[in-house]
């Protein structure tokens, strides 16, 4: 058997470096390059750079490829529909590819009651789609989102986006009628209080210092969410928040949507990671992982929501029949190879060597994460948790350039987010160089 990670030429190599700079000339310089990683080609696991060299990936194209690179029976339902027709715009037409996947979300997202689906080709569409339907059937005009949440970059994404500046600087005014409020974010509870002795005050606050003080409860649409928070730095909330939530938006008649483009499609174990807080959202938003890759996004509505009109919302490409194709595949992958349970195995095991790291070492000062959605915080030291960007970085960097994929989020996260196909055997040999980075950059402190 191939031993993994394969390095046969210090990252950058020549090829990679040469197309780097081909980049650089015609490439929009908006996008984010965490490090010069040009990929060749990619297989189960493993990443293959232009170089030759061979990565452990847990990245997964950020959250993309669930079910690994080229799954043999996601590229063999691609092929088979490539031989019947690419397009036909499911929001003129009909075909049976689209109708079929629609039944299928209905069926695993959250929730016995009849659904339908918008598909679009993002998960940026996916929000787009959401706000305006709220819009739509509630006839309201406020939506309550969160901060640190990416929610994406369109203008109505971006209104309730909220984890860096960067993101939202000179695009002002964005979409009106906006209001942020804190996320459970324990381990920097931006009230300075301690679980469970808060007694969930980051939700009472919404209803006493939000809705009963400057924004009327019968003008707004929804709460806005991620269920774990993604870009923000894989913020995992306490057990009882949603819940506590789901009165308040029920207590208001205020509808709530669930951001899953990170978090769905089988990431934390779940289908959906808000599934273990019990909760049924009233619109799910999924993309990323759902066709492996290719363009898609959807939002899944309770059937009595979507009650929009013809041409209130459209979209050309949304539901294109490769990627529906795909997506209908993925799901019977996940199901058939028991990925969700893998998924739960991996990361329990995972998050146990992470936490004994924790013990170790002064500079990992806190370990999140539900199945393969994971979060190692980096700290200057255990006692001021003062956030260690540079460090993240370094341990990014590193790992990569020593045959692991990984990235960072947040301020000083950084992420594993693996296929759910990963083996303990792969799980093993990416987390003994991550740990052997960790002390290496500790020690530098």
């Amino acid at each position: 058997m191939t031993a993994y990670p394969k390095i046969v030429v210090t990252p950058p190599g020549p090829k990679a470096r040469e197309l780097v700079k081909r980049d650089e000339r015609v490439i929009s310089p908006s996008y984010v390059r965490f490090y010069p990683l040009v990929v060749e080609s990619g297989e189960g696991c493993i990443v293959r750079d232009v170089d030759g060299n061979e990565y452990i990936d847990f990245n997964a194209g950020l959250a993309c490829l669930n079910v690994g690179h080229r799954h043999p029976k996601v590229v063999e339902a691609i092929k088979k529909q490539c031989n019947r027709f690419l397009h036909y715009s499911n929001t003129d037409f009909y075909y049976s590819e689209v109708i079929e996947l629609a039944e299928k979300l209905s069926e695993i997202t959250p929730g016995s009651f009849e659904k339908k689906v918008f598909f679009g080709n993002s998960g940026a569409e996916a929000m787009e789609a959401a706000i305006k339907l709220a819009k739509w059937h509630t006839r309201k005009q406020l939506f309550i989102g969160f901060i640190n949440a990416f929610h994406g970059r369109t203008i109505g994404a971006l209104s309730l986006t909220a984890s860096k500046p960067a993101q939202r600087r000179y695009f002002f005014p964005l979409m009106p009628g906006v209001i942020h409020v804190p996320y459970p974010y324990c381990y920097r509870c931006p009230f300075k209080l301690t679980y469970p002795s808060c007694h969930y005050w980051c939700v009472d606050f919404i209803d006493e210092f939000v809705l009963q003080k400057y924004a009327p409860p019968e003008d707004v649409a929804a709460i806005v969410f991620e269920p774990i928070q993604g870009e923000g730095g894989y913020v995992v909330p306490p057990p009882e928040y949603f819940k506590r939530l789901k009165k308040l938006a029920d207590k208001y008649d205020v509808l709530l949507i669930d951001d899953e483009v990170q978090s769905g499609i089988g990431r934390t174990g779940k289908w959906f990671a808000i599934e273990h807080w019990g909760i049924e959202p009233d619109i799910v938003c999924s993309a990323k992982a759902l066709a492996s890759g290719l363009p898609l996004g959807a939002a899944i509505s309770k059937a009595k929501i979507m009650d929009w009109t013809s041409g209130a919302h459209a979209s050309t490409f949304g539901g294109n029949p490769l990627s529906c194709a795909a997506a209908l595949a993925v799901i019977d992958v996940i199901k058939g190879e028991r990925l969700l349970e893998n998924a739960t195995k991996q990361g329990t095991y995972i998050i146990k060597r992470l936490e004994e790291l924790k013990e170790k070492n002064e500079i990992v000062g806190d370990v999140r994460g539900k199945g393969l959605m994971i979060g190692m915080e980096l700290v200057a030291d255990k006692e001021s948790r003062k956030p260690a960007p540079e460090k993240a970085s370094a341990v990014m960097v590193r790992s990569w350039k020593r045959g692991v994929v990984v990235v960072t989020c947040g301020v000083s996260t950084v992420r594993f987010m693996p296929p759910l196909t990963i083996t303990r055997e792969l799980v093993d040999a990416a987390l003994d160089i991550i740990e052997d980075v960790v002390k290496e950059v500790e020690r530098e402190k």
